[in-house]
Formats: structure tokens, sequence, C-alpha cells
């Protein structure tokens, strides 16, 4: 059925509720991934060395395959293309386990990343569509469902672990059990259409001036995630001495403090506008930076990146939403702005690696102060992350028309 058609209150809470369960199954396949690496080392045989390298390959097959989600949305419709792209990441989940050695791994490790990114594009594309069309925010809240799918996988692949299971297995069992998910999920989406006439997007192109400077704020914000994700640990181990169970438990109080920020940040957006919001969480991410710098007790550490986490978590959210509203291609931009964004991801671990060796981490956490500031100055740039008015809330992009399912 094609043709503009008008969504009622109700179809769209269906589609936003439809969104945000699409953004907790795709978090979930990386939390369960990311809980057996463990078990897919000592299957491999493959090094510490070895598996930073394979651990590369996910961000890779995301750059080079996210520029395709527009083809294909264009081609499929946005329900269609986000139904088989989902089924295509939770699937991916089974292949690294099944690697047998370095090369395979490698090899399965860039279909999963690229399966991850298109579907990805083309899940936030939908939620700005659903954005625009409440005529509210709810990408942080979306965001913030990823951030809680991830720790439900996590938390079923910790206990798989506990008791030995054999990793293909359970990421057997898991892709059947997200891929039903995914599928019922797909349903209540919202199914955008190009118009006859609208020409058809490149397979490839370069990201518009517009998301290069939105990505550029995502970047600091990823950077800042990155870093305190994979090193708050190591940081309360090494520069302040604590137990491994302290500095553990800094890395769960950080990833805990986002996925809250995430799912509380849509009113604070709406009350306050996304320049602000970024502004202040800016401010509160540098002074969490400096507390981590300046940190002689792990509690004052802990509290750093505590403010880490909360100062950056809406920024990404709102960077797609921007993107999502910056041209006449939001997959593109979108695209656009996920590669700056998971190509900050990829770089942030051994940066912050390279510079501890050359200098300390005390240094390395001073650079992640220096890029958190960065997000008080171009705040700016998210401006058309706002809430469209309500006139324009149930007009598709550009080239599209909506249809009910």
């Amino acid at each position: 059925m094609t043709g503009e058609m008008v969504f009622g209150q109700r179809e769209l809470k269906r589609a936003r509720y439809a969104v945000a369960a699409v953004f907790c199954v795709h978090g979930a396949v990386t939390g369960s991934f990311a809980t057996r690496i463990p078990w897919i080392v000592d299957h491999t045989g493959v090094s510490a060395g070895q598996l930073g390298l394979a651990l590369a390959f996910p961000a890779i097959g995301a750059s080079v395959a996210m520029p395709l989600a527009g083809a294909i949305s264009h081609r499929f419709g946005a329900r269609g293309a986000l139904r088989g792209l989902l089924v295509l990441w939770t699937l991916a989940l089974t292949l690294p386990a099944l690697a047998p050695n370095l090369l395979t791994l490698c090899a399965a490790l860039f279909v999963y990343g690229a399966t991850a990114g298109m579907s990805d594009v083309a899940m936030n594309a939908l939620g700005v569509e659903v954005e625009n069309r409440l005529d509210k925010s709810i990408m942080s809240g979306l965001h913030g469902m990823w951030s809680a799918g991830a720790l439900i996988g996590s938390a079923a692949g910790t206990l798989a672990a506990h008791l030995g299971s054999d990793a293909r297995l359970h990421h057997a069992l898991a892709a059947v059990a997200l891929t039903v998910l995914g599928l019922v999920a797909c349903q209540g989406v919202i199914d955008l259409r190009s118009a006859p006439d609208a020409e058809a997007p490149p397979r490839f192109a370069l990201p518009p001036k517009s998301a290069l400077v939105i990505g550029a704020i995502g970047f600091c914000a990823v950077f800042a995630e990155g870093a305190s994700l994979d090193w708050s640990a190591v940081y309360l181990r090494d520069v302040l001495d604590t137990s491994p169970g302290v500095a553990a438990a800094s890395t769960t109080a950080f990833a805990l403090t986002m996925a809250v920020a995430r799912l509380a940040g849509d009113r604070v957006v709406d009350r306050f506008g996304p320049v602000r919001t970024v502004r202040v969480g800016g401010v509160a991410a540098t002074a969490g930076g400096v507390l981590v710098v300046a940190a002689h007790r792990p509690e004052l550490a802990m509290a750093g990146f505590a403010l880490i986490g909360l100062g950056v978590a809406v920024v990404v959210p709102l960077a797609f939403a921007a993107a999502g509203r910056s041209g006449p291609n939001p997959s593109q931009a979108i695209a656009g702005v996920a590669t700056i964004t998971y190509t900050s991801g990829l770089i942030a671990p051994s940066a912050i690696g390279a510079v501890a060796d050359a200098t300390s981490l005390v240094v390395s956490f001073g650079v992640v102060t220096v890029l958190a500031a960065g997000l008080v100055v171009g705040a700016g740039v998210l401006r058309g992350a706002g809430r469209v008015s309500a006139g324009s809330g149930s007009d598709a992009p550009a080239g599209t028309t909506a249809t009910k399912g």
C-alpha cells in the first residue's frame, strides 16, 4: 500500500516501542558476543596481540558496509531493509565461535561488523523518523534500550560462561531467540518507501559535510566512552593500586551510569534542548576527567568515571538525530556519523594504550579530558537534533512515502 498516510498516536506509540525493541535486540547481540571472547580465544588459540588485530575487523566491516544501508532501504523499503539486516546481524552472532583460527576469526568478525553497522544505520534512521512524528525526543531512550539489551545479553553470557557451556551452542540458541524477537519487533516499525520517481542513492558515497561536522562531536564522546569503558578498571588497578574486584566494579558502574542516563535523557533534552544538554554534559564529562586525573583515592576516580559516563551518554543519540535532519538523505548522513563514531570506538582503546606506554595512564586521561571539553565548544552543531515542529512531524523524509502495515 503506497501513499502518504497520517499516523495516529496509537500507531506512533506502537512504532516507538517496536523500534525500542529492535535497539534492545541489537544490543543483546553485542553483549552476548563480548562475554564469550575468552572462550573464543581458547578455541582459536590466538595470542593477545592477534586478538587485538581480530577485534579491529568488526569496525572495519561496519565502516565498509554502512554506506550500503541507504541503497538497501531505497530498494526494499525501511521495514523490509531493517528486517533483513537485523536477521543477518542476529545470525552473524554464530560466526566468531565457529572460527578455528585467526584468519577465519577475522573474516567472521568482518561479517559480524558489517551486518552490525548496516542494521545500526537502518534502525537509527527509523528512530529519527518516529521522533519527528511524535514531536518529542526519543533517541536517547532508544540508545538506552540498546545499553539495556547489551546488559541483558552480557548477563546471559556470563551465566553461560559460568556454567561452562560451549559458546557455539550458546550463540546458536541466542541467535535463534534474538532472530525471532527481532522479526516480531520489526512488524511494528514504520514502513517508509521511496517515491516511484525518486533517484536511488549511490551504493557508496562520501559522508556529506554536515555529517562530518556532527560526527566530530560524536567522535569526542565515543572516544571518552571507549577509553573509560576499556581502561577504567586498569586505571584503578595500576594507578591507584586497588583490588581487582573494586577495579572491575568501576567498569560496571560506568556502564550502568551510561544506560540510566540514556534512558532518562529524552526528558532532559525535551526540557533544555540538545545544545544546552550537551554543553552541560560536556562540563560534567570534563569535570569527571579532571577528577580522574587528580584522584588519589579510588572513590574519587570512580566518581570521575561516572561523571564522564553521565556527560557523554546522550551525545551519540543526539548526533544521529541531528544527522537524520541535516539533509535530504537521512540514511547517508547517519551512515557518515556512524562511520566516524565507529572509527573513534576503534582507535580509542589503542590510542589510550599508546599514550600510556609513551607517558602514563594519567596523561592518557588528560587527553580524554581535553576531548570532553570539545563537547562544550562544539555543542552548537547539534542544534538540528531538537524536536521538529508539530506541523513537520508528519512529513516523511524527502523522496519517501509512509505506509501503514
